[in-house]
């Protein structure tokens, strides 16, 4: 092989590697965003009041404003994409938007395939009872011998079966319990900490929340593709100064009348 063609090998195999580091650093996710003036950003759109339909049929939630108000810090548009939530992963995933800000939970699992940004919320499983009532349930273990009514299937079914002697009683869904916890035929009910309130409110029933159950606490996160360091700081760097200038602790005063921008336990 003469110099001259092993020159020119060497300058494709540079132009090449050259190329593959341009492109390397073009595929980081942030600056596909900052070249769109767009984040997209799937949800369910049918999640109250985390992303709902208002009256005027306008997105609205405490999620919605979580994911406006970082796209501002990104200085991008916001894009909503609706979406079930049994494909929204595998929508994150095939590229169809470049987070989800629904509730995700942080869990090693959901790690192992995508990347989280720090949590801009924190949930945990806390007890409802009755407005009337005195007592005043601390745990799971207050409620052996009692009824406890949990939905079916979530995880609070599971956690209240972990306590053995509790009468757990379970329902298609939380409007039903409630009824019953109202007219005396359950002890407490069993839901997350950021639908309490909603909850409460909407049902108009005489309920109030109860204490926090140790077991069911979970961080919330904004999950995306993995390979794009730049993005992950960005989006970081966006939540810190949503924490430090007030805006996550406010947006969660408004929809949940808490501050759950901080750990519960």
């Amino acid at each position: 092989m003469s110099k001259l063609i092993k020159a020119l090998l060497l300058s494709n195999v540079l132009c090449v590697a050259l190329l593959g580091t341009v492109s390397a650093h073009a595929e980081d996710l942030l600056s596909a965003v900052k070249q769109r003036g767009v984040l997209r950003i799937g949800l369910e759109g049918t999640y109250p009041p985390f992303d709902y339909r208002g009256p005027d049929g306008k997105l609205e939630g405490f999620d919605v404003d979580v994911a406006k108000a970082v796209a501002a810090k990104l200085g991008v548009k916001p894009q909503f994409i609706t979406t079930e939530w049994s494909g929204i992963i595998a929508g994150l995933q095939a590229g169809k938007f470049d987070v989800i800000v629904n509730q995700v939970a942080i869990t090693p699992q959901r790690q192992q395939v995508l990347d989280f940004s720090q949590p801009y919320a924190y949930s945990a499983a806390q007890l409802i009872q009755r407005k009337d009532d005195k007592r005043q349930f601390k745990s799971l273990e207050d409620l052996k011998g009692k009824k406890l009514g949990v939905s079916l299937g979530s995880n609070y079914n599971q956690l209240a079966n972990s306590v053995p002697g509790i009468d757990v009683k379970t329902y298609p869904g939380a409007p039903e319990y409630l009824r019953d916890l109202a007219d005396k035929r359950l002890d407490a009910a069993l839901n997350d900490r950021l639908m309490l309130a909603y909850l409460i409110k909407t049902s108009q029933l005489p309920l109030r929340a109860g204490a926090l159950v140790k077991g069911g606490g979970e961080a919330v996160g904004i999950p995306f593709r993995k390979g794009n360091p730049e993005f992950a700081k960005a989006i970081d760097t966006a939540l810190s100064s949503l924490k430090q200038d007030g805006t996550l602790k406010k947006l969660s005063l408004h929809w949940f009348g808490q501050d759950t921008s901080k750990p519960t336990n």
